[in-house]
């Protein structure tokens, strides 16, 4: 039956595919997923993204900027009028006016971008200007971390679900969920009962949420639409839990508890994943994952673990590939990988190296697989919108580099509470240098060698700061949001197309 399924799937993904090449005919598109796990910086990323392109913002890397052969980028409704549009005005008036970053994503959602630009080529600007449409997609990573549940099934699921719960970092924070999945278990192979179901569920729901908190900051949360549920709320297809059960377990009896959670489990794949996955995921060219790595530095060693767990997961439901025409229409692949690190205005630029080998360590399992199989990646530290500026501060007659911002408010460092007004320059500390000190812990921990983890230097302090106040021209027109590295991103991710 899977393998019919499988083949079913296809075959829709390739009509698909069909009907995106013939709309192509006439003005080629590229379709660029933007994804990342909670509070990665996925919509400000975009909103920065279009707003420098737009606005003609500073993009010295971008060479079709820079060479002043893109003439133009707009705004245009998008082709699928099915996916809600990304709020792009509303995320700039946030930024710009407001001084406070815009919601998270919560939902999958589009926006498509029109971008007209002379050919590098001698030959093809012979042929007349070009012009490319952008379609930004963009989704929340947890859901990505759904996608390998389509090859598991609800025994193994269970099984891997409650030994990470079970981890001596995570036992703690899954107290009542473990104390109710105790009370269930006698209970799994008696009759069906909705309480049950919703109070375990209800449970192991209130334990991935207390995981994914900033003391803990941890990334393995499957499955995703449990921390954003949407209009699903409340459904039987999401009101499931793991049991603990083997993953060699035999079939449930009909009728049992066990059984109906098994129903559920396989309704939440069936009406939750496989939908995402053929409509949207699986009609991606490229791809840029963003990671907030500061955010895991700031929370231990077992964060950076999970983390890395978590990316390696993300990476195995990618489809990666050489692009052509054929593959392009019979089975489309992500062709280009970008791993960004977030938030490197958080730390001084002399530290941005640094950063950009820590990201390289975290995703290097699976950008090597992704290389395999024929796509390209890259790894760099970027800001899609630069909130503080660099500057100097004397520490015990020591000169040291620092940055300057705005801490949000309710932000503390050294028991001062900040308003949200108030502009200070701090030395966040070095990166180490070597990124091989913090892996050293990360693999102790996972091979479970009872060595105690070191933790994060405490000397290493992470802000979060308030969105820059853009300056304006004489004219009175306001300026691009500024930024650290969307250039480069953006050579990697569309410079080819542009050329």
């Amino acid at each position: 039956m899977t393998s019919l399924t499988n083949l079913a799937e296809e075959a829709r993904l390739t009509l698909a595919n069909l009907t995106d090449a013939a709309t192509d005919l006439a003005v080629p598109s590229l379709r660029l997923g933007v994804t990342g796990l909670a509070r990665a910086g996925k919509t400000v990323f975009l909103t920065s993204l279009v707003h420098n392109l737009v606005h003609g913002g500073r993009l010295p890397v971008f060479s079709a900027a820079a060479g002043q052969r893109m003439t133009g980028a707009r705004l245009q409704p998008q082709p699928d009028d099915a996916v809600p549009r990304f709020d792009y005005e509303s995320h700039v008036q946030a930024l710009v006016k407001d001084r406070i970053w815009p919601q998270s994503t919560r939902q999958v959602s589009e926006l498509r971008l029109t971008i007209d630009y002379e050919s590098a080529s001698y030959v093809y600007r012979k042929l007349g200007p070009g012009r490319l449409h952008l379609d930004l997609i963009d989704y929340p990573g947890e859901w990505l971390l759904d996608l390998p549940l389509l090859d598991k099934d609800y025994a193994t699921f269970s099984a891997e679900a409650v030994a990470r719960a079970r981890k001596e970092h995570r036992s703690s924070i899954a107290g009542p969920y473990l104390e109710a999945l105790t009370e269930a278990a006698a209970k799994a192979d008696a009759l069906e009962n909705e309480q049950t179901a919703q109070k375990l569920s209800a449970a192991f729901k209130s334990y991935l949420s207390a995981c994914r908190a900033d003391a803990h900051a941890l990334s393995m949360l499957p499955p995703g639409r449990f921390l954003m549920p949407g209009d699903l709320e409340g459904s039987p297809a999401l009101t499931f839990a793991p049991l603990d059960i083997a993953p060699d377990a035999p079939p449930a009896r009909t009728g049992t508890l066990r059984a109906m959670m098994e129903r559920r489990y396989e309704a939440y794949k069936t009406h939750v994943i496989r939908p995402f996955f053929r409509n949207h995921f699986a009609r991606l060219d490229r791809q840029i994952v963003l990671v907030d790595v500061l955010q895991a530095l700031n929370a231990g060693p077992h964060a950076m673990l999970d983390l890395e767990i978590a990316l390696s997961e993300v990476l195995s439901a990618f489809r990666p590939g050489r692009r052509s025409w054929l593959s392009s229409i019979l089975s489309r692949r992500i062709d280009r990988i970008l791993f960004a690190a977030t938030k490197a205005d958080h730390v001084h630029r002399t530290d941005h190296d640094r950063l950009e080998a820590i990201t390289h360590r975290l995703v290097g399992r699976a950008a090597d697989r992704a290389l395999f199989k024929g796509a390209e990646v890259d790894v760099l530290a970027l800001a899609a919108v630069r909130a503080t500026l660099e500057a100097s501060v004397r520490h015990k007659g020591q000169k040291l580099p620092a940055i300057l911002g705005t801490p949000l408010p309710g932000e503390k460092i050294d028991g001062e509470t900040y308003d949200g007004n108030t502009e200070i320059a701090m030395f966040p500390g070095d990166l180490p240098e070597n990124p091989n000190m913090l892996f050293e812990d990360i693999e102790s921990i996972s091979q479970n060698t009872g060595q105690t983890p070191h933790q994060t230097d405490p000397s290493l302090q992470f802000m979060r700061f308030r969105p820059p106040k853009l300056d304006t021209t004489a004219e009175g027109l306001t300026l691009s949001l500024p930024h650290i590295r969307l250039d480069r991103a953006l050579e990697f991710l569309l410079g080819d197309r542009l050329a």
